[in-house]
Parts: structure tokens; sequence; C-alpha cells
């Protein structure tokens, strides 16, 4: 919830946040939601989602249900929406030998088609001034065993800064929000056991609740001036 700069009433404001059942997704829409914001969830289940925030189904690995999804988010807030914040995200790990396409086109399809999807599919349901956060990943400038999801995340940095240069004249903001080693669930997916997290330099994982401290700071007005950038949050592990 914010308030402009004359002092006015508070007004709340309404973000799409993909990913909202679990892990750094969940994380953020209790952020929002302990500042004052409505909060949408796309997801493939609710999750553990409070019942504070509205719920819409969305499988963001199937086309159909993603844009069913839009579909229903344009219908029930007519008036617009101001940001959306993607989030979801999944980690197949393989040694290049061993890489296997349909594990990298699920990546590319929730990652960087949905990505696509939802922003597009309602940057007209955006209103002037409104933001928009990706969640990458530090691993996105390569790490042994992650080629395939470091190029899904890779793929976001680029998107979301031909996106800020094309909404900055509606002053709507994209940037990437990207974590390094985070305590979720994740890290425990044996999808991803054959690379397993490293601790970084400040001596303990990231939490997913810093991650969002961060993502709210960028849709709000303390992120008004800040668009088309990657910040990334790791304890220090880009250092090494």
């Amino acid at each position: 919830m914010t308030a402009d700069s004359s002092g006015a009433a508070e007004t709340t404001h309404t973000a799409v946040v993909t990913g909202a059942s679990s892990g750094i997704g969940l994380a953020i829409a209790h952020e929002l939601l302990g500042g004052g914001w409505h909060v949408v969830g796309l997801s493939r289940s609710r999750g553990a989602l409070p019942d504070a925030a509205a719920w819409i189904h969305c499988d963001l690995a199937d086309l159909a249900s993603v844009v069913g999804a839009v579909t229903a988010v344009r219908e029930a807030w007519p008036a617009g929406v101001h940001a959306i914040v993607h989030a979801a995200g999944l980690q197949y790990s393989a040694g290049l030998a061993d890489l296997r396409p349909e594990q990298g086109e699920r990546m590319w399809a929730v990652h960087v088609r949905g990505a696509e999807l939802v922003v597009s599919g309602l940057v007209d349901a955006l209103l002037d001034g409104a933001r928009v956060v990706l969640v990458g990943s530090r691993t996105m400038t390569g790490v042994p065993g992650k080629s395939q999801y470091a190029a899904t995340k890779a793929a976001l940095v680029a998107m979301a800064r031909s996106w800020a240069a094309e909404l900055a004249p509606r002053h709507i903001t994209v940037n990437v929000v990207a974590p390094g080693p985070t305590r979720t669930a994740m890290l425990e997916d044996p999808n991803r056991a054959s690379v397993p997290p490293v601790m970084p330099p400040l001596g303990r994982l990231v939490e997913p609740s810093e991650v969002a401290a961060l993502t709210r700071f960028l849709l709000e007005s303390s992120g008004a001036m800040v668009t088309g950038q990657t910040l990334v949050i790791c304890g220090g592990a880009s250092l090494h």
C-alpha cells in the first residue's frame, strides 16, 4: 500500500505473483500482503498461499492454462493491476553428457515462456507507473552442471532489459532479482542433487524473506528509478 506525494489516502495496489504457493513466490506474497497489497497468486495449487490472497489455477508449463489464467485476471480486475512478479521456477541439474531435452524445455516453458505469456498478456492491464519483477538466479552467468537452468535464467535478463526500454514511456519499470543459494524446498529436490548448493562466503543461505524484501523495494515508490537492472542477492556467492 502506498501513498502519493501529496499525502492523499493510501489505496490498495494489486500484484499478480506466479509461483505464489511455495518458496520465494510465497515469501513475496506474504511480504506484499503484510504491506497492504492485494495479491493474486498464479500457481498449480493454492499450497500455503494465505486466504487473504486471491488464487487462480495456472500451470505455467501448459500454454492453454496460462492463457486462461491471464484472461481470468483481466476479467476479475478490469481496472488493471499495479505489478507482476514472475517467481515460479523449477530446476533440473545435469552435466553436458547427461542433458535431457525435455527437462530443458520444461524449464524454458516455466521460466521464459511463462514470463512472456503473463507479462505480454497483461501489459495492457498494467497501470502506468506499474512494476514488473522477474525472479532470476545468480547462476545466470553459468555454473557447471546447470547449463539448461542457467540459460533460462540468463534469458530473463535480456527480456527484462528489452521490456524496460519498451515500457519506459509509461513509467513502468522492469527488473530481475537474482538470488543465490536460498533456503527453500528446491534445495532438497532430487532433480538438482547432482549439483548441491555451495555455502556463500557470508556463511549462510539466503532467506526467502530477504528476496521478498528486495522485491518489494522494487515494487514500491523506493524502486521508481530502477529499471532494466539485475539485482543479485547471494551472500557473496558471486565473489568466487
